[in-house]
């Protein structure tokens, strides 16, 4: 039955991802290295955008996620944003998941996913 659930389903749901991005950003924000990405950002629509973009991703019904963004490409292209910039990121993504206890099946999951959107961030 489980194998029938989305991703969504099996990592706990909006609750679950909204404590991930919500851990997630503040640890971004507080890395040297890639919060002057956020200098200028609307925060609160940026954690709005990301948990829409996350439950969209990880295969939430279209009643609790319609993600209405931005293509990835377009987003970023503006940031100059370097394969050290995004290996930062999706690092701060695995440990705030493994800290919420996600079991690491489910952690792969996210990163295979977080991965495939390397080159239109990076704008390869």
């Amino acid at each position: 039955m489980e194998q029938n659930l989305s991703l969504f389903e099996r990592i706990g749901g909006m609750e679950a991802v909204t404590a991930a991005v919500d851990i997630f950003y503040t640890k971004v924000l507080a890395d040297e290295k890639i919060k002057h990405f956020f200098a200028s950002t609307n925060m609160p629509m940026q954690l709005g955008k990301m948990k829409s973009f996350l439950a969209y991703a990880f295969g939430a019904p279209t009643h609790i996620a319609v993600y209405t963004g931005k293509k990835m490409r377009d987003a970023h292209a503006h940031l100059s944003i370097t394969e050290e910039h995004f290996n930062i990121v999706a690092n701060h993504l695995v440990v705030t998941l493994q800290e919420l206890g996600v079991a690491n099946d489910l952690v792969e999951e996210v990163t295979e996913i977080a991965l495939s959107t390397k080159k239109d961030v990076l704008g390869l």
